[in-house]
């Protein structure tokens, strides 16, 4: 009679499975669970990291929130930032990935080209930006040679938050457009040539075909492109320093001004919930409108 073995816990598949996520659940705990949740218990206190302390305050920094008209105006900032830098950072790579995608001469260098401005630092980008818009910079040099007026585009309440959007385009198209490439490849070539055996025009098959391919593309792109935009601080900061007047002030920035300039750090955790709940939401959102793959 053949002896029968009991397998040992090693062998369990549950088990091993356990011994195999525990790294990375143990990195998930430290890095992002317990800050969020270390986040959210300082958003109800107040003090500082000094030998006074912490101490609890409850709701207190919510209700100032609420009432601080400096905040809504950081608020009405991002919202205008976000959404006006989404919407091109989505049709414009979108076009390119659908023009570039064809046989064209040049093709990996224009490719190449766009993508350039993905790999270049947030803080030098800034720099560069600064310098061509500033009151004597290379901007308002093409204005005046062409005899149109200048513009105080960094001082100026209404021009500096186009400045900041524009940059932040330009940073996003090269990383969307190689997204959605990537994407038009997936999609089965067949598609199009029994479009084409029916009549669909161009606008037809990019309408009726592209678009629905793509849609788990878009909503990634959109995802991405939200968060890189909520998360903004470096144009802020190298740029404009959230001036003029308050105009280009972002909620990052706000908060890194609330709890690295005021030291208000209670204040600042409450101000930094908000963004967490606010992307959260804007995820949320954007996953029901388009619909989960």
């Amino acid at each position: 009679m053949p002896k029968t073995y009991s397998k040992s816990w090693l062998d369990n598949d549950t088990a091993a499975a356990w011994i195999f996520l525990t790294p990375a659940l143990i990195l998930l705990l430290l890095f992002i669970i317990w800050p969020i949740a270390y986040l959210f218990y300082l958003s109800f206190t107040a003090g500082s990291f000094t030998s006074k302390g912490i101490y609890w305050i409850g709701l207190k920094n919510y209700w100032r929130l609420l009432l601080n008209s400096d905040f809504w105006q950081v608020i009405g900032n991002t919202i205008y930032f976000t959404v006006a830098t989404i919407i091109p950072s989505l049709i414009i790579p979108l076009g390119l990935a659908v023009l570039l995608n064809r046989s064209l001469a040049l093709r990996g260098i224009l490719r190449s080209a766009y993508f350039l401005p993905s790999i270049i630092s947030l803080v030098a980008a800034g720099l560069g930006f600064r310098w061509l818009f500033q009151t004597t910079g290379p901007v308002n040099g093409l204005l005046d040679f062409f005899g149109l007026p200048t513009v105080p585009w960094l001082g100026d309440t209404f021009w500096a938050m186009p400045v900041l959007i524009l940059m932040s385009i330009w940073k996003q198209i090269g990383f969307n457009m190689v997204v959605f490439l990537a994407g038009l490849q997936a999609i089965p070539p067949s598609r199009y040539e029994a479009a084409d055996l029916d009549g669909a025009n161009a606008w037809q098959q990019f309408w009726h075909i592209t678009l629905p391919g793509l849609r788990p593309t878009v909503i990634f792109v959109t995802i991405t492109t939200a968060i890189f935009t909520l998360r903004s601080f470096e144009q802020v900061y190298v740029i404009t320093g959230g001036g003029p007047l308050n105009s280009t002030n972002l909620l990052v920035y706000y908060i890194y001004q609330e709890a690295f300039a005021q030291f208000d750090f209670g204040y600042a955790a409450a101000a930094a919930t908000v963004l967490l709940a606010v992307t959260l939401i804007l995820v949320y959102l954007q996953l029901q409108t388009w619909g989960e793959e």
